[in-house]
């Protein structure tokens, strides 16, 4: 059932935070979705500070059964069914999971830690931050694991600044963390450590380095590095880590830039250009080095951090180079150009090295629009294009899919550079309340169910089929598999095991699904 009146809202707020608590306990389908429905073709859930919907605590299938949760565009959220494992197929879209074709190792699912998502969360009161907060990390929530952190300021900050804008302070005595990293990023970053059950891997991305260290002398535009700061930068990046570390906030790796080849264009925010070639440069005279000889290898550092048109093209020369390949654990992906180049540069990017893994860091809607529909609350539309990648980047290689903003305002900021995006919470300010939009579900239905150091396996749906599907066997032996439904119909699917056992499933039209195996 979803609740969808607004008289249902009124009668569950009385419902407390403390029975929220109690609720973790139960299984799967703790506390159902309050729906208001907006502008666009499906509806946000609604949650203030006595009620928030919850997937809840979901343990494995018994033996010889599976689960499904269910979210479609017109009515679901979540929706849980289960069900005996089968022996022979029925009617309907056969999905072959072949779990001998074995390929990555997952690493996790998350979003960012920006400027704009403390911001947002600080504008809800007290108790309905923490619900959000929960709804990202705690175990009743979607099992985010992965946080990225931007290194200073990005466009989803108010302002440009970096740790150091004192000029010609090369030795760096004046770098210090700003007001920014103790009121946005610091007490979200802490609560985040404390409710997940999984260690979350958090991992530092520069977007620009102070103004005076760039040939154009701002942190915007086009610009590169002066050759004789690449030492200094190291050194700065270096602080960055120890001075979060010294916080509490363990770092797990590092991006040496953010969309590195913005830099060569009148880029419109936090930027600094670099080209392939430059880069390995960089990383295997200064950054790596700088790194090893802080004790700091330990960091998993991932190249590119760009959109795979960049693919493998950028990360052929730090790969093929021993020097600078032997600092280089991975590659970062960013999603911005999906849409119109193909999964088969990951693969591509996968080959130049085998041993790097590939892991998507960046993804939002509403970039790509002007005027107010940067945020669409309510877009299935949009939705589906998010697990429709996730289930495209997983068949490709990447270990994860790190989401950007976690949490924006009802216009999709703030931004100092007015680049207003989408985000999966929006927060109305001035009720007090958020929305959890439908990419919050998209993203669930993965980061919920895949576990880290599960490995990805074949899960081919039949040819003629719309639906796409991928496959994961967590440490467990659990077999969950996501499916996508575009079609405007009901259809049927058989997910057939190693052709010896099978699930025998409706599937909405416009709709996703998790299906959770018992372990064989």
């Amino acid at each position: 059932m979803i609740l969808s009146s607004s008289e249902n809202m009124e009668a569950v707020k009385v419902l407390s935070v403390a029975w929220l608590v109690v609720a973790l306990f139960c299984n799967y389908g703790a506390a159902q979705c309050v729906q208001r429905q907006f502008d666009y073709e499906s509806f946000v859930c609604v949650c203030d500070s006595s009620f928030c919907d919850e997937i809840g605590v979901v343990e494995p299938p018994a033996d010889g059964t599976y689960q499904i949760f269910t979210s479609s565009q017109d009515a679901l959220r979540f929706e849980p069914s289960s069900g005996d494992v089968e022996a022979a197929a029925s009617a309907g879209t056969v999905i072959t999971v072949d779990t001998t074709a074995q390929y990555q190792t997952m690493i996790g699912f998350g979003g960012a830690f920006t400027d704009s998502t403390g911001i947002n969360l600080n504008e809800l009161p007290a108790a309905a931050q923490e619900l959000a907060m929960r709804a990202y990390f705690a175990p009743e929530g979607i099992g985010y694991s992965v946080g990225r952190i931007p290194i200073a300021g990005s466009d989803c900050s108010t302002r440009p600044y970096s740790y150091d804008d004192n000029e010609g302070d090369v030795s760096l005595e004046l770098w210090a963390l700003e007001p920014e990293d103790y009121y946005y990023k610091f007490p979200f970053l802490k609560r985040a450590i404390e409710l997940s059950p999984r260690e979350i891997f958090f991992f530092g991305s520069p977007w620009a380095p102070p103004a005076w260290m760039k040939t154009n002398g701002m942190f915007n535009g086009s610009g590169t590095l002066l050759p004789e700061m690449w030492q200094p930068w190291s050194d700065y990046i270096v602080k960055f880590v120890e001075a979060y570390e010294a916080e509490g906030i363990p770092l797990w790796g590092l991006t040496p830039q953010n969309e590195p080849l913005s830099g060569f264009q009148d880029w419109g925010w936090n930027t600094c250009g670099w080209d392939a070639e430059g880069m390995r440069d960089w990383i295997k005279t200064n950054l790596g080095p700088t790194l090893e000889a802080a004790g700091l290898r330990r960091l998993k550092l991932m190249i590119d951090d760009f959109n795979r048109d960049t693919l493998p093209d950028y990360v052929i020369p730090s790969l093929e180079d021993p020097d600078s390949n032997q600092y280089v654990d991975g590659v970062a992906v960013h999603w911005y150009s999906d849409s119109g180049v193909g999964p088969e540069v990951l693969d591509q990017a996968h080959e130049v090295d085998t041993s790097k893994f590939l892991l998507y860091t960046e993804a939002c809607e509403g970039f790509d629009v002007e005027g107010t529909d940067s945020v669409k609350l309510g877009s299935w539309e949009r939705a589906e294009n998010y697990f429709d990648n996730i289930i495209e980047d997983l068949n490709h290689w990447s270990a994860g899919w790190v989401d950007w903003n976690m949490a924006l305002s009802m216009v999709g900021g703030p931004n100092w550079a007015n680049n207003l995006l989408d985000s999966p919470i929006i927060v109305n300010a001035e009720t007090g309340e958020f929305y959890k939009q439908p990419t919050f579900y998209a993203l669930a239905h993965a980061s919920k169910f895949i576990e880290r150091d599960g490995v990805r396996v074949d899960a081919i749906p039949d040819a003629a089929s719309n639906v796409r599907s991928t496959a994961v066997v967590n440490p467990d032996g659990t077999i969950v598999v996501l499916v996508l439904n575009p079609d405007e119909t009901e259809g049927e699917i058989s997910v057939a095991v190693d052709g010896a056992r099978y699930v025998n499933a409706a599937v909405p039209a416009k709709s996703f699904q998790t299906i959770v195996i018992a372990a064989a």
